[in-house]
């Protein structure tokens, strides 16, 4: 994305983002579909070691019995704390949007409740596809 007023930390931010095949950049997003490949999905994946220690402490910290259990039961355990644990919910969407540019914080503020839907729906996904790292980090502690 180039917004008309990019700034020098625009261009840092949008230089850290990993590029994702389906991510045309340096177009402004029409729809929050548009925003979700373009933004969310590159900068969710520059997050990923946060996003996965972030709910590992969350486990450790609420002694919550993780790594001990099937991963079925793991993956049940991810959605209903991503679902509904507020600090939990506002820490990840924080982690995320810190990194938008001014012109995606922009668009995030317009379309706040449909965007941080999304931000926790493929936050979810992504920590359910590596629960054994997180139950690794739950056990273990931080690095």
């Amino acid at each position: 994305m180039a917004p008309e007023t990019s700034t020098p930390t625009d261009a840092a931010l949008l230089a850290l983002r990993p590029v994702l095949p389906a991510a045309a950049p340096a177009e402004p997003e029409a729809t929050v579909g548009d925003f979700l490949h373009r933004t969310l999905r590159p900068v969710l994946k520059l997050q990923n070691e946060l996003l996965l220690a972030v709910v590992a402490d969350f486990l450790r910290e609420h002694h919550v019995i993780f790594a001990g259990r099937s991963p079925a039961e793991q993956h049940r355990q991810v959605a209903e704390l991503l679902a509904r644990n507020v600090k939990l919910r506002y820490t990840i969407i924080g982690s995320i949007i810190g990194l938008f540019t001014s012109a995606e914080r922009r668009f995030y503020r317009q379309h706040r409740p449909e965007v941080s839907r999304r931000i926790l729906e493929l936050a979810t996904q992504r920590v359910q596809s590596q629960l054994a790292t997180v139950a690794e980090l739950a056990t273990t502690g931080p690095a």
